[in-house]
C-alpha cells in the first residue's frame, strides 16, 4: 500500500449546534484531528460558528438539517408538513416515518433545503463546497431526488454517501441502532444512480458508522481506515500514483449544557453526553497523526479534491 495516496477528510459534524460544540470542533481543527467541518444553520450558534470558521479558515460545509428543531425559511415555521404538533421538525425516526406515510410535500423539503443553503450563503459569504444530510437524511426516498437538485442547482459539487465497508462485522453496535444503521446504508445504495445522474461528487470511502462515541477509539479508526482502503484496492488494483479518498464523519465537542444549544427545542441526549468529548480526546491523540504519516494520508478538505 505504500505507493497509494490516501487523501482524508476529517469533517466535524454539527458546527454551530452550541458554543462548547463550536470550541471543541476549533480545538479540534487547531489540533490537526480534523480538516473540515458541516455547519448546522439552524443551529444555536450558527452564526458564532460562521465567524469561528472564518477567523481561523476552517473550511466548512452545509450539514442540512430536515429532523431537528426549527426549519429557516419563514414561510416553513407555521403549518407545514416538515413540522409536528409541537411546531419542530418530525426527528430523527419521526421524519422517516412521517415519509413512508407519504405525508411530506417535497416542495417544501426543497424549499427548506434552498432556504438553508441561502442562508449558509449569507453567514459564510460563500456557497458550501459540500453538503450532505443531517441524521443521513439526505438519502432518504423522495429527499434524494430534491436534494440532488438543490445541489445541482447552485454548483454545489460534493456530498456524502454513508456507506461504510466492514459496518456488518461491527459486533459491537447494539441492534437497534444496527438497524438503523442497515436502513441508511440500503438507503445510500438506491441513491448512488441518482446522485451520479446529477452529477454530484462524493469521496471513495466512507467511515463514521462504526466509529461514533464510545466506539471511537485509536485502534477503531486506524482498523477502519486500513480496512477500507484495503477493499477499494481489491475491487481495483491501483494503478502507480492512484489517489484513493476518505471522509471519516466525526462528532467532536464538550457535552451540551441546557438549555443552551441545539436547533431551536434544546440539546438532544447524545449532544449532552460524554461520548462528544470523548471523540475530542480520541481524535487529538499524537499515535493517529503518527498513523496517518505512516500510511502516507494527508488530511485536506472537498476543496482540495
Amino acid at each position: 500500500l505504500r505507493m497509494l495516496q490516501v487523501k482524508l477528510i476529517i469533517t466535524g459534524d454539527d458546527f454551530g449546534y452550541c458554543p462548547r460544540r463550536n470550541q471543541g470542533i476549533v480545538d479540534c481543527f487547531l489540533a490537526g484531528a480534523i480538516s473540515n467541518v458541516s455547519l448546522l444553520v439552524n443551529g444555536s450558534a450558527a452564526a458564532d460558528a460562521a465567524k469561528l470558521a472564518r477567523r481561523y479558515n476552517i473550511p466548512i460545509g452545509l450539514h442540512a438539517n430536515l429532523s431537528e428543531g426549527s426549519p429557516v425559511c419563514e414561510v416553513l415555521k407555521t403549518n407545514s408538513s416538515l413540522l409536528n404538533q409541537d411546531g419542530f421538525f418530525h426527528g430523527k425516526m419521526g421524519f422517516r416515518t412521517a415519509l413512508s406515510k407519504g405525508l411530506l410535500n417535497m416542495s417544501e423539503v426543497k424549499q427548506e433545503l434552498k432556504a438553508q443553503v441561502e442562508l449558509f450563503h449569507e453567514l459564510t459569504g460563500h456557497l458550501p463546497p459540500h453538503m450532505d444530510g443531517h441524521q443521513h437524511v439526505h438519502v432518504l426516498p423522495e429527499v434524494r431526488h430534491v436534494f440532488a437538485e438543490v445541489l445541482e442547482e447552485y454548483g454545489i459539487k460534493y456530498t456524502r454517501v454513508p456507506i461504510e465497508p466492514g459496518l456488518h462485522n461491527c459486533d459491537w453496535i447494539p441492534p437497534s441502532l444496527m438497524e438503523f444503521y442497515l436502513g441508511v446504508e440500503e438507503d445510500s445504495f438506491n441513491t448512488v444512480d441518482v446522485f451520479t445522474k446529477h452529477g454530484i461528487r462524493w469521496p471513495d470511502i466512507y467511515i463514521g458508522l462504526s466509529t461514533m462515541g464510545k466506539n471511537m477509539s485509536v485502534s477503531s479508526i486506524c482498523s477502519a481506515i486500513d480496512s477500507a482502503i484495503l477493499e477499494v484496492t481489491a475491487r481495483a488494483p491501483a494503478p502507480q500514483g492512484r489517489t484513493v479518498t476518505i471522509e471519516l464523519m466525526v462528532h467532536p465537542g464538550h457535552p451540551s449544557v441546557p438549555p443552551t444549544g441545539g436547533c431551536g427545542e434544546g440539546p438532544d441526549d447524545f449532544s449532552q453526553s460524554w461520548e462528544r468529548l470523548h471523540e475530542l480526546q480520541t481524535l487529538i491523540k499524537p499515535e493517529l497523526q503518527s498513523h496517518y504519516k505512516s500510511r502516507n494520508i494527508q488530511l485536506c478538505s472537498f476543496k482540495d479534491l
